[in-house]
């Protein structure tokens, strides 16, 4: 099997896996760091994953975000009290996902090497969080 084709493979687990509940974020980003994913964007208005790596290589993943609104607010505040549930595994991607897009959160930005998130807003707006994992 290709380097390619166990980096896409990866990927897609990581995305389906994250929609039925049964990873982590922490696991997420560990699978994702061991094929060489540097960072990744998650954009809610284009459905979309795309996963780059330091080759400059990309992939993008189709992604099913729950049916929720964003909302037109952003809510720093409440973007960041969804970012310490999921890290304690309050709950899993699809409530997280529910959480941040009713605090106006549109996509979001990982930074694997700089285990930080840039979560956006509809207006310009960047909450950044650090994380452990």
């Amino acid at each position: 099997m290709s380097l390619a084709t166990v980096i896409t493979a990866t990927m897609e687990e990581c995305v389906r896996r994250s929609h039925d509940g049964t990873i982590t974020f922490g696991a997420v980003v560990a699978k994702l760091k061991e094929v060489g994913v540097e960072s990744y964007h998650a954009d809610f208005r284009r459905l979309e994953t795309t996963y780059y790596l330091p080759s400059g290589a990309t992939y993008v993943v189709a992604i099913s975000p729950p049916e929720t609104v964003i909302a037109e607010a952003f809510d720093a505040a409440a973007i960041a009290a969804a970012v310490v549930a999921i890290g304690r595994d309050d709950y899993r991607y699809l409530e997280f996902l529910r959480q941040v897009m009713n605090a106006g959160c549109v996509g979001y930005i990982v930074s694997i090497a700089g285990r930080r998130g840039h979560y956006l807003g509809r207006h310009g707006e960047v909450h950044t969080e650090d994380f452990a994992a």
